[in-house]
């Protein structure tokens, strides 16, 4: 994610002026903008040449004056003549925010492509560079909210000092989720019923002390914040607390709500900041406070994600809990290489295993999977890749059987590598940093690996 060169935020404006320089189109469009605000709009141009009829701001038909600015909140110029330039020198003198219409180097700030359903206000800002795609997000924003969301923004700001003498901090988050989210409160607002309906809402809420919290194990996926599933993403933004692991990239992590407390217990091999029972034990302890706690893992929860032991303890102290599947890094792999991991002819099935820790009856087993022509998918058996292939080769897999590699599925710094597990067993690969899957069979042929560094170098080593 690149760097903001604006900083996002609303600037008020009541009660004072927003001074628009120019009498052309431009100034016109600023107008437009302007006068959604409760600021009085003063348009001055010595010649008006658009129609700002009907708008309800002040046209003044002479040149601009510097005490024009006198209380004067925001200033847009329009103009690129002498008055402009006066006008200019005027706001920059006086320290008043300045746009000047298309020079973005003269500007203060931009003006948003907004979504406006007062008292909400969404702004979608490109910093100048790309108008044209700001407005057509605005437009796919616009035709997803309810035109209902200000009379119920409107509702909330009324309730806000009942709700804080009637209900705790975490409750009361709750009762405001409820409300803006729920269609009974839209329907009732619409009805001119949104007070009755509202008040009905708090008192449910009232009546809720001492309600325990819940957990949500949610995949991350492996990296990348567009495979994140849309469940995960909503969640995310309503958790109290967020419980995530090492493997979690941080720009995931922030999708979560902004207040929300943020707990790392990641894990790294030889390194074990909490041990899976202090986890167990934090999880359980935060939803009995009432905390709604999103427990992020990387990939699939269920898959080599140690969910199993979290849900037994959730379980075991009735608390309740919601998986929220992702995509595990060897099906992300699979999509990185085009590799069919199951293909008619060729592989009847697929196998996710865990490398790390297998005894031989395991590796036995998979031996003969690989052997029968099924594609087995190895997690965390980068640093003995090696050793794994050949005990492979000594349980009957074939040397000359495909083998992919893939470190930092679905990330856009992956690695790929290929051979045979004939070349990985000859130990002469060096991985780059980051979990890797191992792949091993003849659908691994089939994929598209043209980017990959060979096995059989002799020598070579990626960064």
């Amino acid at each position: 994610m690149g760097e903001l060169n604006t900083f996002p935020l609303s600037y008020k404006v009541r009660g004072q002026r927003i001074v628009i320089v120019g009498g052309g189109e431009e100034a016109l469009n600023k107008a437009r903008l302007a006068v959604k605000t409760t600021a009085q709009v003063v348009i001055i141009s010595e010649q008006v040449e658009a129609d700002f009829s009907g708008l309800g701001a002040t046209v003044i038909a002479r040149r601009f004056a510097e005490s024009d600015l006198d209380g004067t909140a925001l200033v847009f110029v329009a103009d690129h003549g002498d008055d402009g330039r006066t006008a200019i020198a005027a706001a920059r003198a006086r320290n008043i925010p300045l746009n000047a219409v298309d020079v973005p180097a003269e500007c203060d700030f931009y003006t948003p492509s907004i979504v406006e359903r007062a008292p909400l206000t969404i702004a979608i800002s490109s910093e100048g560079d790309a108008p044209v795609l700001a407005r057509l997000v605005r437009s796919r924003i616009e035709a997803a909210l309810s035109p209902r969301l200000g009379a119920i923004a409107r509702l909330a700001g009324s309730l806000r000092g009942r709700v804080a003498a009637r209900l705790g901090k975490a409750e009361a988050r709750r009762f405001y989720e409820d409300l803006v989210t729920s269609p009974a409160i839209e329907r009732a607002v619409e009805a001119g019923q949104g007070a009755e309906a509202s008040a009905a809402l708090l008192e449910a809420h009232a009546g809720k002390d001492g309600v325990a919290g819940v957990v949500w194990l949610i995949g991350a996926g492996p990296g990348a914040e567009d495979l994140l599933t849309l469940r995960a993403q909503r969640l995310l933004q309503e958790a109290d607390v967020i419980v995530h692991d090492q493997l979690v990239p941080q720009a995931v992590v922030d999708m979560g709500r902004r207040d929300a407390e943020r707990i790392s217990v990641g894990k790294t091999k030889g390194n074990h900041t909490f041990s899976q029972a202090q986890i167990n034990t934090l999880i359980v302890r935060l939803a009995r406070e009432g905390r709604k706690v999103a427990r992020l893992k990387s990939g699939d929860p269920m898959i080599f994600g140690r969910a199993g032991e979290e849900v037994a303890a959730l379980r075991k102290a009735g608390i309740d809990y919601v998986i929220v599947p992702g995509v595990t890094a060897a099906l992300a792999a699979a999509a990185d290489t085009a590799t069919p991991v199951t293909l008619r002819k060729v592989s009847s099935g697929f196998a996710m295993a865990t490398a790390h820790g297998a005894d031989d009856g395991e590796v036995r087993h998979w031996a003969a999977l690989a052997a029968t022509g099924m594609t087995v998918a190895l997690y965390m058996g980068k640093s003995i890749a090696a050793d794994v292939a050949l005990a492979f080769i000594r349980n009957g897999a074939s040397g000359h059987l495909p083998v992919g590699i893939v470190a930092n599925a679905g990330r856009a710094g992956r690695t790929l590598y290929r051979g045979t597990l004939g070349e990985l067993a000859g130990g002469a690969a060096d991985f780059a940093d980051g979990p890797a899957v191992i792949f091993v069979g003849e659908a691994v042929a089939h994929g598209d690996w043209a980017a990959a560094a060979t096995l059989a170098a002799a020598e070579f080593k990626v960064a």
